[in-house]
């Protein structure tokens, strides 16, 4: 997730709009936003019907926020990392698909999966849609929060991929199972959720985001996002509750403001919260294609670059060591989960496009 060299390639495929090999048609809940053909395999779970009932009053942001659970996230944790791995051809990384899905399938949320296939492996993002009460609209103004699921242990000297553990604690599994709180929270009140919210487990990440690549890649113009919200490696700071706050490209401004806005005005908390500046996709993070294509995007993350007096860097990261005992500040990861929330919420709040 930190690694910070180029990836002209995967810029391009972003730009120019390349897609991997694809699979059968689009299902209707992506239909309207992905291109006609070819078009990746999308298998769709129902969902019942939103329940709140329509004259129910919104709660504070700051109460909905207050909902997430330092619990489950453990929960969600031990999970995830008891896989041995989540890299995309090791058997762990099945049982990670299976444990996302399952974990979605208790909620009130239609899930979907994207499937595409980068060099003969099978990549599967999985998305959970988070409705407003009326239905949603097929124009412009869906939020994007997204969190990547697969691990490497790839700096470990001799890691064979297929074999080898790669736990991946806090790169990414905080950043997933705080997207999975995220779910549960928002299917049990969506009164604030006036325009689409789309949860997405991208998958490829460390293949240097080739399943959110394919994605953005995929997408029609005009995009049906308005914003995008990157979680990604949130749980590793025994110092100060520091995190990053990286923002793609000019167009990204406005939500950068918002949601460093967020964070005071909810008292969430995280500090020192650094704003740092992406033009292009050497920071190697799911929000990146997003980015880069004009959509306002920002990512959630621990630092990069020197390490410096508020953050003494985290070395386990892919690695074998990278287990959940390393995940060293949890108040942190809470914030991390917290803010993102807030500021989706703020979003999804305002009225569709």
């Amino acid at each position: 997730m930190r690694l910070s060299f180029a990836i002209a390639a995967c810029v391009a495929l972003v730009a120019c709009g390349a897609a991997p090999r694809a699979e059968a048609t689009a299902a209707p809940s992506l239909a309207a936003a992905t291109a006609p053909t070819p078009t990746p395999t999308i298998a769709s779970t129902p969902a019942a019907t939103p329940s709140p009932s329509p004259t129910q009053s919104p709660k504070p942001i700051a109460d909905v926020i207050a909902q997430i659970d330092p619990a489950k996230l453990d929960a969600h944790l031990a999970a995830l990392t008891s896989f041995s791995s989540r890299w995309v051809t090791h058997p762990g990384h099945a049982k990670a698909q299976t444990y996302i899905k399952s974990e979605l399938a208790k909620l009130d949320v239609t899930v979907e999966s994207w499937k595409t296939v980068y060099q003969g492996m099978p990549l599967d993002d999985i998305f959970a849609f988070v409705d407003p009460v009326g239905g949603w609209h097929v124009g412009a103004g869906w939020i994007l929060v997204s969190a990547h699921y697969d691990s490497t242990a790839n700096r470990t000297a001799g890691w064979r991929p297929s074999i080898d553990p790669a736990p991946g604690a806090d790169d990414n599994a905080t950043g997933t199972a705080g997207l999975l709180e995220i779910a549960r929270v928002l299917a049990a009140d969506r009164t604030r959720v006036h325009s689409r919210i789309v949860l997405a487990f991208f998958d490829g990440e460390e293949l240097f985001f080739k399943g959110s690549g394919a994605y953005m890649a995929s997408l029609s113009k005009p995009y049906p996002y308005k914003a995008a919200i990157n979680l990604d490696m949130v749980g590793f700071n025994p110092i100060t509750d520091r995190l990053d706050l990286l923002w793609y490209t000019n167009a990204s401004a406005g939500l950068r403001d918002r949601t460093l806005r967020a964070n005071e005005n909810y008292r969430i908390g995280v500090s020192p919260l650094n704003a740092q500046f992406a033009a292009d996709g050497n920071t190697i993070m799911d929000a990146a294609p997003f980015g880069i294509a004009g959509i306002p995007s920002i990512a959630l993350c621990q630092r990069y670059g020197e390490n410096d007096a508020t953050f003494p860097g985290n070395y386990t990261f892919h690695t074998v060591n990278d287990t959940p005992d390393k995940v060293t500040n949890k108040r942190l990861w809470l914030k991390a989960t917290k803010l993102t929330l807030a500021v989706a919420l703020e979003l999804a709040d305002e009225p569709a496009q």
